[in-house]
């Protein structure tokens, strides 16, 4: 009798310390997550953000990069936009283009000890829940603010033919179709061999205008390439150059989604379009000066986000922010993400830390509600600013807005495991289907009130303790930001801290 109780009191422990989710009579409906794109530049130009200056040890790059990758988490961002090739070179290991000097000092040299900035970058983003996006300048050569020499691997010495000099940079010329070739492989060499999720540019196409010593501005030296490019083409010369950009920029796009769909394609256009567009802005006219027909991508669908640099505050009316933000808004006939860039430097100086937080509550007008702050440095040397960001914006951490245009399809329900003991419980899980998981998305509900977590996809549990929730639920999400079915555990009773020990009805 001892051995049959015995048998039969072990036979019934698995069922009395796991339970899994089943069908209840009980429905059990967690709410959605607050949905919204929380990202921050890391610039590299310069030194600008990271590394804070050339010539650090290994040791010492790894450790900065993680802080700032640690601060983004703990104001609850969900992205990093990291700026990997800046001028024609690399933080990360190429073939095509030499190693950045922004690392070691000197074009072309490696990090010593060897690691790889942006596949760490990737692995440590990844691991504290921050999407990755790599930043890319698309013609800019050379930045006037390089020390060291120019590496022979550079393509200012490798295809010289290719390259410009103008003013105080060496630039790409985006009306050789050779050129548009070379950056367009550039940036498919990465999104083939790192686990990136968007590609992103900025506002740099054709420079910005150089003046001579005498002050007057100085055209962009294409003539070699109009003549052979563009006279017989039937345009303007201004209408072709903005063409050659709109053709980069739509092969771009095409090529990311031949090969990853998932990647989302960001731009980071000037803020403004054109000056009085609306009526009453004033300011730096991008579509004359960089030819960079910025509308026409929007509405064209030829990006996945779009991220107008609004760096001024919404009260002055020629560059309001709100007002800028609403035109675009109206102009985004494709209904891509809206995700404006903030100037969160001038947070505390010109600026007190609520412009920003009221910044971002404009943004929240809008159902796919995002935003990105320039730069990092904003957030790591400004405590008032993070207070107030914190307290007044970034209560709840965020799950990225969903992007149906890549994929309409949620995952499949995943299978979720709720062990409690005493005041412990022990949460497991597992995916179920065969679509990949990049995050999950873990709720827990206490005395009625829900509490969100976003967590990596390639974790499988977590254990908790002083922990007596009424109901738990998980949700997978994919790289396209959907949701899938919620798996739902509560205990028993559906009282806090009731049938602890024994398996509750779940769904």
């Amino acid at each position: 009798m001892i051995a049959i109780a015995a048998a039969v009191l072990f036979g019934l422990m698995p069922r009395l310390l796991a339970a899994e989710e089943k069908p209840s009579s009980i429905e059990i409906i967690p709410p959605p997550p607050a949905r919204e794109f929380r990202a921050t530049w890391i610039a590299t130009v310069g030194n600008s953000c990271w590394p804070s200056k050339p010539g650090l040890t290994t040791a010492q790059q790894k450790a900065e990069l993680i802080a700032l990758l640690d601060r983004a988490a703990a104001l609850k961002l969900n992205a990093v936009i990291f700026q990997v090739r800046p001028a024609c070179d690399a933080l990360y290991s190429s073939r095509l283009e030499p190693w950045s000097e922004y690392l070691t000092g000197v074009q072309g040299r490696a990090p010593s000890p060897f690691y790889d900035p942006l596949a760490f970058a990737i692995a440590e983003a990844h691991r504290r829940g921050l999407e990755l996006h790599a930043w890319f300048n698309p013609f800019r050569a050379h930045h006037f603010q390089a020390v060291s020499p120019i590496a022979p691997g550079h393509i200012s010495r490798t295809r010289p033919e290719l390259v410009h000099s103008y003013g105080k940079y060496l630039w790409l010329d985006p009306g050789d179709p050779a050129v548009r070739e070379y950056s367009q492989r550039v940036v498919m060499d990465v999104l083939k061999r790192y686990d990136v999720d968007g590609i992103h540019f900025d506002d740099y196409f054709y420079p910005y205008p150089e003046k001579s010593a005498a002050g007057q501005e100085i055209d962009f030296p294409d003539a070699a390439s109009w003549k052979k490019n563009g006279a017989a083409s039937g345009l303007a010369r201004d209408d072709w150059r903005r063409r050659n950009v709109d053709v980069f920029m739509q092969q771009i796009y095409r090529a990311i989604k031949a090969e990853k769909p998932w990647v989302k394609f960001g731009i980071s256009p000037f803020g403004i379009w054109r000056p009085k567009v609306p009526p009453t802005i004033r300011g730096f006219d991008a579509y004359a000066e960089l030819y960079a027909d910025a509308r026409t991508w929007l509405r064209e669908g030829w990006c996945d986000y779009f991220a107008p640099q609004l760096y001024w505050g919404i009260a002055p009316p020629q560059t309001s922010f709100t007002v800028l933000l609403d035109w675009w808004n109206g102009e985004n006939v494709r209904h891509r993400h809206i995700w404006p860039g903030m100037n969160s430097l001038n947070a505390g100086g010109k600026w007190p830390p609520s412009e920003i937080v009221n910044q971002i509550r404009a943004t929240r007008r809008y159902a796919d509600a995002g935003h990105i702050h320039w730069s990092s440095s904003a957030l790591m040397k400004n405590a008032a600013l993070d207070e107030a960001l914190l307290r007044d914006a970034y209560q709840q951490p965020a799950l990225i807005p969903a992007s149906p245009w890549l994929d309409a399809s949620p995952p499949d329900r995943p299978k979720l495991t709720v062990t409690p003991w005493k005041k412990t419980m022990t949460l497991g899980w597992k995916k179920t289907g065969a679509e990949p998981v990049c995050w999950w998305v873990l709720q827990c509900r206490t005395n009625g009130v829900w509490t969100s977590e976003i967590l990596p996809g390639n974790e499988s549990g977590r254990y908790r303790e002083n922990f007596s929730p009424d109901a738990v639920a998980l949700r997978a999400v994919d790289r396209a930001g959907n949701l899938s079915p919620a798996a739902v555990w509560a205990p028993a009773s559906g009282r806090p801290g009731a049938g602890i020990g024994k398996p509750g009805p779940a769904r």
